[in-house]
This record gives C-alpha cells, sequence and structure tokens, in this order.
C-alpha cells in the first residue's frame, strides 16, 4: 500500500495540532499524558513534534479527554479556517 503525501495544510493542521497538545500538557510528562490516554509516549512524543501529523480520530479523543480537552476545542483551535 502506497501513502499519499500530505499536503502542506495537513502538515499546518498537525503542527497545531502538537502545540495544542504540548501547552494543554504543561508540567505533566508526555509518560504520565499518554498513559493517561492508553498511547505510548512515543506515540504523543511523534504527534507533538508533527512526526505523525494525522493521528487517528480516537487517538486524537483519547489525548483530549486525558488533558481534559473538548473535541470542539481541538478542532476549532486546529481547523485551518476558524470554526
Amino acid at each position: 500500500m502506497v501513502r499519499t503525501p500530505l499536503t502542506p495544510e495537513e502538515r499546518e493542521r498537525g503542527e497545531r495540532l502538537g502545540a495544542l497538545l504540548r501547552e494543554a500538557r504543561g508540567s505533566r510528562s508526555m509518560v504520565e499524558v499518554a498513559a493517561g490516554a492508553g498511547l505510548s509516549a512515543e506515540t504523543l512524543r511523534k504527534i507533538e513534534t508533527g512526526r505523525a501529523p494525522t493521528p487517528a480520530f480516537f487517538t486524537v479523543a483519547a489525548l483530549a479527554d486525558a488533558l481534559g480537552l473538548s473535541l470542539d476545542d481541538v478542532l476549532r483551535r486546529c481547523a485551518a479556517v476558524p470554526v
């Protein structure tokens, strides 16, 4: 299976998501937040740094829950055009 290259918009959205997650995580460790979301710290690291700019919906939902963010807020802050 060949993966379609990401568009610049997808990469930018991934960067905004990573920045939002880092900000919401605050002083909590990656290990703590990742465990709370049922993910590995490496997965969270990849999302926060933009190396995984298009995580699955349920991954984003689990992280939002662990960080106390609503999915509406995640969408509003990460969308290319203000929602």
